[in-house]
């Protein structure tokens, strides 16, 4: 619960700054005429938005299980991750490059350019606030693991998607800004309309990072190896078991996690022993990693486990 209700802190505070820098961003444009500001506010109000859904995925992930869900909502906040992912490519790359080219095509010098670097200074503070508080969460859930790798492992779109988003939304105001003083300083506007299509490559870049990781996590990722580990050592101490084979993990979702133990039973056990061992099993699970909703154990020798490895290392290949 307390991690998520970080990432909906992270997702709260991005959202305020963005509609704010959003409509500043869209006055700018109308008072200056810069294809830069008009990206740039395009660009929020995308962000904006997005927000909106993560939240609502957020929201939708934490309902219960139910009769037609019986492993939970967690993915729908994966499922809401990648329609952000699509809108920053379709709505907010897209307009970009649309209005880089438009201006390249008419280029027309900025009026009252003024405005627009107040508006930029401006937004490039909250942006900055936004950032370091979707850095700060990030970074007290990456462990030891660098942030790229962190990024990669991630089960929590919510966060990364913010901070890949801020990240995004500061480089772009670096862009916009350098592009207007550049148009201004050489009297080149067609630089105003270059700055659009960097910004255009940036939004790009980042919708493709979102859709690659939230696409891995919406058709099913493994949990942290660490789960599989623990749940083996658990396992392996319980008297009935002879060995504890291996273990297969699904993540469905931030904080959920479906697990299908192999195990070898002892050939004395009877029918009830198994059933006790299993609810020993079922019972520890629940006490020391509550992310875990659903537990499977089939009993099963070492040589069918390695069988069923194998099959999976080495799929069969399609016929031509």
């Amino acid at each position: 619960m307390a991690k998520t209700s970080g990432s909906r802190f992270v997702v709260y505070v991005a959202l305020a700054g963005n509609l704010g820098i959003a409509i500043a961003k869209f006055v700018a444009a109308a008072i200056t005429g810069s294809s830069a500001m008009l990206s740039e506010g395009v660009h929020s109000l995308v962000d904006t938005i997005n927000e909106v859904l993560l939240l609502h995925g957020l929201n939708r992930a934490s309902r219960p299980p139910d009769r037609n869900h019986p492993l939970g909502h967690g993915r729908e906040l994966y499922f809401w991750s990648f329609i952000v992912a699509v809108l920053v490519f379709a709505m907010g790359a897209g307009i970009s490059f649309y209005e880089g080219v438009m201006h390249l095509r008419a280029p027309e010098p900025a009026s009252n350019p003024t405005v627009a670097y107040v508006v930029l200074g401006i937004s490039l503070v909250f942006e900055s606030i936004s950032w370091w508080v979707a850095l700060r969460e990030f970074r007290a859930g990456k462990g030891r693991f660098g942030y790229f790798e962190a990024f990669r492992r991630s089960k929590d779109p919510s966060t990364f998607t913010v901070l890949l988003e801020d990240s995004a939304a500061l480089l772009g105001l670096l862009i916009a800004l350098f592009g207007l003083i550049a148009a201004q300083a050489l009297d080149m506007p067609e630089l105003d309309g270059i700055a659009s299509l960097g910004i255009g490559a940036v939004l790009a870049v980042a919708a493709f990072l979102l859709a690659r990781e939230t696409k891995g996590l919406l058709i099913g990722e493994p949990a942290h190896p660490e789960v599989s580990r623990a749940l083996l050592a658990l396992a392996n101490r319980d008297p009935d078991i002879e060995n504890a084979n291996g273990v297969i993990t699904v993540q469905v979702g931030p904080n959920q996690v479906m697990a299908a133990l192999s195990a070898a039973f002892n050939d004395s056990c009877t029918a009830p022993q198994i059933e006790a061992c299993v609810a020993r099993l079922e019972q520890g699970v629940r006490e020391s990693h509550p992310e875990i909703v659903a537990l499977f154990i089939k009993p099963q020798t070492p040589e069918a486990w390695q069988a069923r490895l194998h099959a999976l290392e080495h799929p069969p290949q399609p016929a031509p």
